[in-house]
């Protein structure tokens, strides 16, 4: 979960993905112009847990802040919007109307603004990101058995290149120096220009040539069944700015399990797509206890891991979304079974960035600074800066002199 703190009357607090940290600002930017003060909870339902966690938290924020309206959206509130609908001064607002300023207009006609003594308050916000996110694209059309939050955001949708550029360029303009594309399925991205279709790598490749001035182009997540990868690669290798690392949502490395998810590549795939890598860094998501995953079938994706050697993964058990069809399927894993199994991908993944980070130590590596003095290294590893004090969004040399768990120690 992330806040967002404005200099103004208007507040967000995003949970869950990337995008929803996107949409929050597009939306805080819409509400500037509309009402005078008011708090937006962006909500995620990728697991049961998130769904329960964006509920607890409005509660808090509603009596924290009794005479402001609160406009809850997301995937959470798209949903089910039950737990949301008897706290005071909350307003719905469903992933459909999410970027609509008419929706907004309409939720708050019958408030009493004139009741509004202070500023919003959200305890503990967190500070401006120093990269910038931009939505290239929304919803997804595939039919992965797990997945709700393809139901909640509806199909496929790319968003047209000069709305991209544009914002791009603004964000360039507002001194971010680093640039991330991102997407429910940034792989699918597709135009038609001229007749001829314009991807997700042909996006990537045109806007280094129209901003010269960006400094690092990085991709939230890519699809490994996308043929684009490769390209992606070719790119990476061919040009400086575009960052060396790539996540991919994998959700696992076995063939069986990947079949019945409906995932579209396998294990094979993805080791051609790490050969033919070379030197670029992968992180996965992983979903450990999926239906009908034995030990058998768990070793393979960990024999996977222990193989391709992605340095990062993000690891969970499986939570069965009530209307998906893995919600229904036989052999249900004991969730203490899926826990485990997430300790010990954890832990593979731990000693693959380990065995990473010693590569480098004693190298000279580009920096974005974030938040005093932690950085990001262009493979997406924190650094420890040492030493005064560096501005936020600053690219500076740094010399990799010490590893601390997983992080960097460095000097300028």
């Amino acid at each position: 979960m992330q806040a967002e703190n404005n200099n103004n009357y208007i507040q967000t607090i995003t949970f869950g993905c990337r995008l929803n940290a996107v949409e929050s600002e597009k939306i805080a930017e819409m509400l500037r112009g509309i009402v005078p003060a008011a708090i937006v909870v962006n909500t995620c339902a990728v697991t049961g847990e998130a769904e329960r966690q964006s509920a607890q938290y409005v509660r808090r924020v509603a009596r924290e802040n009794p005479n402001i309206p609160l406009f809850i959206t997301g995937c959470a509130a798209t949903h089910d919007n039950t737990p949301f609908t008897k706290i005071p001064n909350v307003r719905i607002i469903s992933n459909a109307d999410k970027l609509n300023h008419d929706a907004y207009i309409r939720a708050v006609g019958d408030f009493d603004f004139s009741s509004i003594n202070d500023k919003p308050n959200i305890s503990n916000p967190d500070t401006q990101m120093s990269k910038q996110f931009i939505q290239i694209q929304n919803g997804c059309n595939h039919d992965c058995t797990y997945c709700i939050t393809r139901l909640l955001r509806g199909p496929s949708v790319s968003f047209e290149y000069s709305d991209i550029l544009a914002d791009v360029r603004n964000a360039v303009k507002n001194g971010y120096n680093e640039i991330v594309l991102t997407g429910v399925d940034s792989a699918s991205y597709h135009k038609i220009y001229d007749g001829k279709p314009f991807l997700i790598s042909d996006l990537c490749r045109k806007l280094l040539v129209d901003v010269p001035e960006i400094k690092r182009l990085r991709l939230s997540s890519m699809d490994p069944a996308s043929p684009e990868i490769f390209k992606i690669i070719d790119l990476i290798h061919e040009n400086p700015r575009m960052m060396p690392h790539l996540h991919l949502s994998m959700q696992s490395g076995s063939d069986t399990i990947l079949k019945s998810m409906h995932r579209r590549h396998t294990a094979d795939m993805v080791r051609d797509i790490v050969a033919h890598a070379n030197s670029i860094s992968f992180s996965w998501d992983i979903i450990c206890g999926f239906p009908g995953e034995t030990d058998e079938l768990f070793a393979e994706t960990l024999n996977l891991i222990m193989e391709t050697k992605p340095i990062k993964i993000h690891a969970f058990p499986f939570s069965p979304r009530p209307g998906t069809p893995a919600a229904e399927m036989p052999n249900q894993i004991d969730k203490s079974v899926s826990k485990q199994r997430v300790k010990t991908i954890t832990n593979a993944a731990t000693r693959n960035r380990k065995d990473f980070m010693n590569i480098h130590f004693g190298q000279i590596i580009p920096i974005l600074v974030e938040n005093n003095n932690i950085g990001r290294t262009p493979h997406d590893i924190s650094v420890k800066i040492l030493g005064d004090n560096i501005p936020n969004r600053t690219i500076c040399d740094c010399k990799i002199i010490g590893v601390d768990d997983d992080i960097f120690i460095a000097t300028v």
